[in-house]
């Protein structure tokens, strides 16, 4: 989705690699931290882990700060390169995010108490040669802890396997939902404490359809960056994936630049 998730599921959790202990009921998280596959029996990072090579001390800890983190992470239209212009509206009311509800809706809500602040940004690819236009999105989420983050995560799959096809907002919705993650070290993820990827169709009364849609996610500690993509008449999966993929990795790297520990550190 283009948007951050906020469900929640209790009890211990096995995920692709990342482990998760305890419960959250949306408040505060605790202090304790998840661990991805490369932590040791006591619950320390290994140092090939993404998390172990982040600063607790850069960390965000107020609203303010992590606002200003966002605004330093989060895509610009150049993120995503050439062709690429600012939507209207921009950027999303910083006070709240969408939940998806029991009916499959998305729904607008107030942040909860383990979320410091999140953004979206929407943009597109106007209509040219043929083609119509396409949706882009990017989203940052600053959680108060890293297993508040990996919670989130965690809700990700479950959602899919309950709405395999959801309302964004009316006149609008996703069909054949299925989602993919990876550990630090699976697949092609060598830069997350965990991502994820969502793929389906995307259907509008107004723009038709249905297109292809793709979804991605990645974590780095408590730091949760996400961009979509719906695309248009004419356009291929094959030139709509790299969009949302690479500006993906380029926030967390983003991210890695303002949170991680100097090279060297402990």
């Amino acid at each position: 989705m283009a948007y951050a998730r906020a469900r929640r599921i209790c009890g211990a959790l096995v995920l692709c690699g990342l482990v998760v202990a305890g419960c959250t009921d949306g408040g505060n998280g605790g202090e304790a931290e998840a661990s991805a596959d490369t932590s040791t029996r006591d619950g320390t990072q290994s140092a090939s882990s993404p998390t172990a090579v982040t600063a607790p001390a850069k960390q965000p800890r107020t609203t303010d700060q992590a606002r200003a983190l966002i605004g330093k992470v989060i895509a610009d239209p150049e993120l995503f390169g050439p062709g690429v212009v600012r939507a209207t509206p921009y950027e999303s009311d910083p006070g709240r995010w969408a939940v998806l509800g029991d009916s499959c809706a998305w729904q607008l809500r107030e942040l909860p108490a383990d979320v410091l602040a999140t953004l979206t940004r929407y943009f597109e690819v106007p209509a040219g040669d043929g083609k119509g236009s396409v949706r882009l999105s990017a989203t940052v989420t600053v959680h108060r802890t890293a297993l508040d983050a990996a919670w989130e995560q965690a809700g990700v799959l479950e959602e899919v396997l309950d709405c395999e096809e959801q309302l964004l907002r009316p006149g609008e919705r996703l069909t054949g939902l299925s989602s993919t993650a990876y550990a630090w070290g699976e697949g092609n993820n060598s830069y997350s404490d965990e991502s994820l990827g969502e793929t389906g169709l995307c259907v509008s009364d107004t723009r038709g359809g249905p297109y292809p849609y793709r979804w991605d996610q990645a974590t780095l500690g408590p730091v949760m960056a996400s961009t979509s993509v719906c695309g248009g008449r004419g356009r291929e999966a094959a030139e709509l994936w790299p969009l949302v993929q690479e500006a993906l990795a380029k926030m967390v790297v983003r991210a890695q630049a303002e949170i991680g520990r100097p090279k060297g550190g402990a």
